[in-house]
């Protein structure tokens, strides 16, 4: 793809054989980058003296996004690293519902490890220019969208699972094979929607001012296919957001009248009130999760649509870069309640780290223990209540 990119009384104007659709760390089209540039039949000026990123605006949104960064790769890094570690090491965590989960926490946590400490660089310490070549440029932006999509999709395939334990209990449970092929659909489909993602990102050099110049890494189309950008586009809003959102929504209030308002013939006994409040607990927190999840990603995919197909309302807005970054940190802090909510609350996760850590110690301390002994500790570990519906089913 040819891309021509031309420079005006010091101002970067792009001709009419490409627009620049910016890429930001979420896979979504973000035109965050504050610089002149062809937006379809739109242009968007700045001061060609003004130096946006020398501002006091984008100096307070730089600490922002810095600071989200920084809590992904705390939180999403290491929390995400105990869920993964107690996953593999304890089969008392070995549900479904927790291979599911895994997905997210594998997804967010190469995120947290290989791409923010990237875009620190890109975002803060360069101020939007990028320095690591179009290799990585490519693969960074890649990898974040398909980590979005997998997030996505495993949501999706947790709430049907849910639905399908609960409304529809005597049906047998899906088997390990189905599992398998569910998971593999996730990561499949969330590779293949994001590969436009990979094909159109490329480096290109802009200079804001006389003296200064910023390279650009992100998505560029062609004029001639804006067409099918923001085809793209409406067909990724639907499979990736609303279509999901609108089943884990009708999944999750099939679910609440089943648990919260039918009530349970016969004798409930103790065993059943346990399974109830259990079930209830669980689908409160994926609820939440869900919430979490629109109101994270709403402003960001509103302020994109806005933008694609109303440029317009951009076009003199002097505080553009400061709303993108604060729909962006809001998208941003979804992972970080994902991995709170999953780790924290629901399976009791980090007390399961610290059980296997310390049978661990024990067994290098005496040197005595095998291997085998220590999983067998491990499943006699108390369950965690996930662990005690599936049983009681």
């Amino acid at each position: 793809m040819e891309i021509t990119t031309g420079v005006v009384d010091g101002n970067v104007t792009n001709s009419s054989t490409s627009f620049l659709s910016v890429l930001n760390p979420y896979g979504a089209h973000t035109a965050s980058f504050p610089f002149n540039f062809s937006y379809g039949d739109y242009d968007m000026p700045l001061d060609e003296d003004e130096d946006v990123t020398n501002s006091r605006t984008f100096f307070a949104a730089k600490i922002v996004i810095g600071m989200a960064l920084v809590g992904i790769m705390l939180v999403c890094g290491i929390g995400n690293f105990i869920f993964i570690a107690a996953l593999a090491r304890s089969k008392k965590l070995r549900n479904l519902t927790n291979l599911l989960i895994a997905n997210l926490a594998i997804s967010d946590f190469l995120v947290a490890v290989v791409c923010c400490p990237f875009e620190m660089d890109y975002y803060v310490v360069r101020q939007l220019s990028w320095e690591h070549g179009h290799v990585l440029c490519a693969s960074v932006n890649y990898l974040r969208t398909v980590s979005l999509y997998v997030s996505t999709n495993a949501l999706l395939a947790i709430a049907i699972d849910r639905y399908l334990a609960i409304v529809h209990p005597l049906r047998p449970r899906m088997k390990c094979q189905t599992a398998t092929g569910l998971i593999a659909l996730v990561w499949t489909v969330s590779i293949l929607v994001a590969i436009p993602s990979a094909y159109f990102t490329t480096e290109t050099v802009l200079i804001i001012v006389q003296s200064q110049e910023k390279i650009f890494c992100g998505q560029i189309w062609p004029v001639d296919q804006q067409l099918y950008y923001k085809s793209y586009f409406l067909f990724i809003f639907g499979i990736e957001f609303l279509g999901p959102v609108v089943i884990m929504a009708l999944c999750y209030a099939r679910v609440s009248r089943e648990l919260w308002f039918k009530a349970v013939p016969g004798f409930q006994t103790e065993q059943i009130r346990k399974r109830l409040r259990c079930r209830r607990k669980t689908v409160l927190v994926l609820m939440c999760i869900l919430t979490a999840y629109v109101l994270c990603w709403a402003p960001f995919y509103g302020f994109t649509i806005v933008r694609d197909f109303f440029p317009a309302v951009f076009v003199k807005e002097k505080h553009y870069l400061t709303a993108f970054y604060i729909v962006e940190c809001i998208a941003m802090s979804n992972s970080i309640i994902n991995t709170l909510c999953f780790v924290t609350v629901k399976n009791n996760t980090i007390k399961y780290f610290k059980k296997i850590m310390l049978l661990h110690w024990k067994a290098s301390y005496n040197g005595s223990k095998s291997s085998a002994d220590l999983d067998l500790k491990t499943v006699g570990m108390p369950a965690t209540e996930e662990v005690d519906c599936i049983r009681l089913k």
